[in-house]
């Protein structure tokens, strides 16, 4: 499975076919879209196609369902033959159930798909025809074929079996599952659902990059049958909209146009990393809302880090305290201080390291492990709080309410203006870095926040979406910057 983990889609790759869009999914919210399927398709023969990006790992957890013969369960969900795609328990392996009596297909122990920075693609492809038990279901990660050797509880539908698919009444469901079990966290782009389409291959819907050899997505020119569907989720006032042509629309349910994102396969955006916590300190806190929040389950600080590191370049990012609990910490951490420093384990806040800085919510800053009152703003509650970082100079820039601190001008180049000093004695390469000793501390890196923005304002390449227009020559932490600047 070497070649999975080096395909891996964490850059931008000029593809000739940009996702503007993807849909942020949240489980705790039971966020999804579904469809009633009123007309019968082919039930033997069918390919789903996605792109998924996970910012939560524990439990099992699924992002595809279909039911079929419904009935209520009597909580507002149903039961029936389900056909679900998703991830299995502990082992975070990739979990493919398509059964009508007996039928299950799931990846193990290869834990690559814990990656939280990087963009899946996933296939599945159903044909029950096949005379052969291991054509029936094929499953397919960036292009990779998963074979028999690679699946544990290794079985496959009867053949001419109907499955859930396309049975009349049938339901389908995108992003947590519908009957209430299994949700699921993270973002999904270009949906395809192929409803009888038989020859199909991943390379319909994605190729190799020719230079990096980086599994990227292209436009799908076939069809869909009736009852396929593409979901671009480019309408955020109707994220279900299909776009194959068919009108086969998906109902939302707990969506808002707030949970459109545009942190995609083509443009990666940061988010914060739940394996920093999960490998490096006591379980202080979770990372929720497409990987932007950051909830204290216990006193005693947590630093949560971005899922992408910089060394040079300049680059701005947000947050935003609420009322609840104390400590809150927000600012930039440099790699030596969570890969090597005993520190971090302890759970400390970022300014407290050897290599960071942050600003709390009482206005003071901590400097590489020192409070430097000269620096320090007033207190404050939920104002929007802005960081510049210059790495081209190692200064660093906060703003509250757009007004930076010390008289501070993020654009003063060399001169560091009112500017915060980097350390330059650490690994040299910087992350947002966020916490809380309680309560809670939401992000902003660009692709998306679960607090409101009112101007939504982006960098000169037109990325991000902030509350404060960054500093002239400062970008949002995305792919499509790095490539240009990182």
């Amino acid at each position: 499975m070497e070649s999975l983990q080096r395909t891996h889609n964490r850059g931008s790759i000029s593809t000739g076919y940009d996702i503007e869009n993807s849909l942020k999914v949240e489980r705790t919210n039971t966020e999804y879209l579904h469809r009633n399927v009123s007309t019968a398709g082919n039930a033997k023969v069918w390919c789903a196609s996605m792109w998924i990006k996970r910012t939560e790992l524990d439990g099992s957890q699924q992002f595809w369902q279909f039911l079929s013969s419904m009935t209520s369960n009597g909580s507002g969900g149903y039961s029936g033959w389900p056909t679900r795609i998703g991830f299995w328990y502990s082992t975070d392996g990739l979990w493919v159930d398509s059964r009508h009596g007996t039928g299950n297909a799931r990846l193990t122990s290869l834990v690559f798909q814990r990656d939280t920075s990087a963009w899946y693609h996933i296939v599945v492809m159903q044909d029950t025809t096949q005379s052969t038990d291991t054509n029936r279901t094929k499953i397919y990660i960036n292009g990779t074929l998963l074979l028999p050797a690679d699946l544990d509880y290794d079985q496959y539908p009867a053949q001419n079996a109907d499955t859930a698919m396309h049975v009349l009444n049938s339901r389908v469901a995108v992003g947590a599952q519908a009957d209430g079990g299994y949700p699921w966290s993270g973002y999904i782009a270009d949906v395809h659902l192929l409803d009888g389409q038989t020859g199909k291959t991943p390379s319909d819907f994605a190729e190799y990059d020719e230079d990096s050899g980086i599994w990227k997505p292209k436009a799908y020119t076939g069809a869909y049958g009736t009852n396929g569907f593409h979901l671009k989720f480019e309408d955020s006032s109707n994220m279900g909209l299909d776009s194959s042509g068919n009108g086969n629309n998906l109902t939302s349910n707990n969506i808002a146009a707030a949970d459109q994102a545009t942190d995609t396969p083509t443009n990666n955006f940061s988010t914060l990393n739940p394996l920093i916590e999960q490998g490096l300190i006591p379980a202080r806190y979770t990372v929720s809302e497409g990987g932007t929040k950051q909830i204290s389950t216990a006193d005693g600080y947590g630093c949560s880090v971005g899922t992408i590191g910089v060394s040079k370049g300049k680059w701005y990012f947000e947050a935003q305290f609420n009322s609840d609990g104390s400590g809150k910490h927000f600012g930039v951490i440099d790699e030596a201080s969570f890969t090597t420093g005993t520190a971090f384990v302890d759970g400390i806040s970022p300014g407290q390291q050897a290599y960071g800085v942050s600003i709390f919510k009482n206005g003071g800053i901590n400097i590489d492990g020192s409070y430097v009152p000269s620096y320090s703003f007033s207190s404050f509650t939920t104002e929007t709080l802005g960081c510049a970082m210059d790495l081209d100079n190692n200064k660093l820039y906060f703003s509250r309410s757009g007004t930076y601190g010390n008289s501070g001008d993020p654009t003063s180049g060399a001169t560091g203006t009112g500017a915060i000093p980097l350390s330059t004695a650490g690994g040299g390469t910087w992350f947002i870095s966020t916490g809380c000793y309680t309560g809670h501390a939401q992000t902003n890196q660009g692709g998306y926040t679960s607090y409101t923005i009112s101007s939504a304002a982006s960098d000169a390449n037109g990325y991000g979406t902030f509350e404060y227009a960054p500093p002239s020559g400062y970008y949002a932490l995305c792919t499509k910057n790095l490539e240009e600047f990182g």
